[in-house]
């Protein structure tokens, strides 16, 4: 690793967080890594993330203006996991600055922000990633291998839901994630850009869709300074505020390669605590994953004998890049570790000088679906999903 990758990071909460562990974690978990990231310089707008950054992480310095961080000149890449509303505003800068850019999903917070950041980094010819980091996850992938080649047969039918309990409780604090003026909208951008992220992965494209919506809560603790995270939690007769986006988000659809499909996301069902999960059917087997039991991978195969069923595939190191963080077979990885491979892969890109994968214009594929969906829930109807670029121009 001869070359030097510098890093800022603009937004210190839990992502920024992960994120930083990651790219810390990566000269030693990878032997091929073409060059070592170096975290130079954090952004964050509270001061107590500002030295947890410099004296715990090992960044060279922290700054309460992101722009300053952007405009140093050691800075090859920006890290964008700042609240949604800000991505497009900082993502504009960093392409404006030559800088590569990865951005959590789902890169702004609305549909016709995300269009607006794909058009700026694709005329900047900068390097993009997106955080759809459920992607990685290594039977995900041996799905994804499944799938291409032919061993399902025809898909025909996709199930895909991520039920996350982060928001059942009503004394939840109302954290920048339940603001239309901060988030955007809700789980639709939170939660159901990763499901509708995976099936376009390993389907393809969807061409038309009905949908709906709820809150269930209307009123959430308001968050003292310095606190506002989505796991945060109030007290009884503390001053409230209101919801002003989705909890629930459901559709149903039609794929472009005719295959069928439904899909929900809510932040306030009360069972499934991170359950990220989906199911594909085709005409020779079929296979399913969930995030809570990431290390496992639900499979059918018409071929095998009628009486197998349904059967475990365990990970492990057969099924890379598990081998990096752990050997042999069914020992377990966990979601910071998919949050390193994302990383990695993201990284060697920009050594590279290739494009990336998710990056920008998938992005841009997520939220044209979600676009069709808002105009879903105003309509009560069958919408047809069509390129922002058309819409928007």
């Amino acid at each position: 690793m001869s070359s030097r990758i510098g890093i800022a990071v603009i937004g210190f909460g839990w992502m920024g967080q992960a994120h930083c562990r990651s790219y810390s974690r990566l000269p030693m978990l990878f032997d091929d890594l073409a060059a070592t990231p170096e975290l130079v310089v954090c952004a964050d707008t509270v001061e107590a993330r500002r030295e947890q950054a410099v004296g715990r992480f090992g960044f060279g310095e922290a700054a309460a203006d992101w722009r300053h961080a952007i405009e140093r000149p050691d800075v090859d890449v920006v890290v964008i996991t700042a609240p949604n509303m800000l991505h497009v505003e900082i993502a504009e800068a960093a392409c404006a600055a030559g800088k590569h850019v990865f951005c959590e999903k789902p890169v702004g917070g609305t549909p016709e922000q995300t269009a607006r950041a794909a058009a700026v980094a694709r005329a900047a010819a900068v390097i993009t990633g997106v955080g759809y980091n459920y992607r990685f996850a290594p039977l995900v992938r041996y799905a994804k291998r499944l799938i291409d080649e032919g061993r399902l047969g025809t898909i025909v039918g996709y199930r895909g839901r991520f039920f996350s309990m982060y928001g059942s409780d009503p004394l939840g604090l109302l954290s920048w994630r339940f603001l239309q003026d901060e988030a955007g909208y809700g789980v639709s951008s939170d939660l159901l850009s990763h499901v509708i992220d995976l099936a376009h992965l390993l389907v393809g494209p969807i061409r038309r869709l009905v949908g709906t919506r709820a809150t269930t809560i209307a009123e959430r603790p308001l968050p003292r300074p310095g606190e506002g995270t989505h796991y945060g939690r109030g007290a009884p007769g503390d001053p409230a505020g209101a919801v002003t986006n989705e909890d629930y988000a459901a559709l149903l659809v039609e794929f472009e390669n005719g295959a069928s499909g439904t899909f929900e996301s809510s932040r306030v069902l009360v069972g499934p605590e991170s359950e990220m999960a989906f199911e594909l059917y085709g005409t020779e087997g079929a296979v399913g994953w969930d995030l809570e039991r990431l290390n496992e991978l639900r499979l059918y195969l018409a071929s095998d004998e009628p009486h197998t069923g349904w059967t475990t595939v365990l990970g492990g190191e057969r099924f890379p890049p598990h081998g990096a963080f752990a050997p042999g077979n069914a020992l377990e990885i966990g979601f910071e570790d998919l949050i390193a491979i994302e990383d990695y892969e993201f990284l060697q890109a920009v050594a590279a000088g290739r494009p990336h994968e998710p990056g920008f214009e998938d992005a841009l594929r997520y939220v044209e679906v979600q676009d069709a969906l808002v105009r879903s829930w105003s309509s009560g109807a069958w919408e047809d999903v069509r390129r922002l670029a058309e819409v928007t121009a």
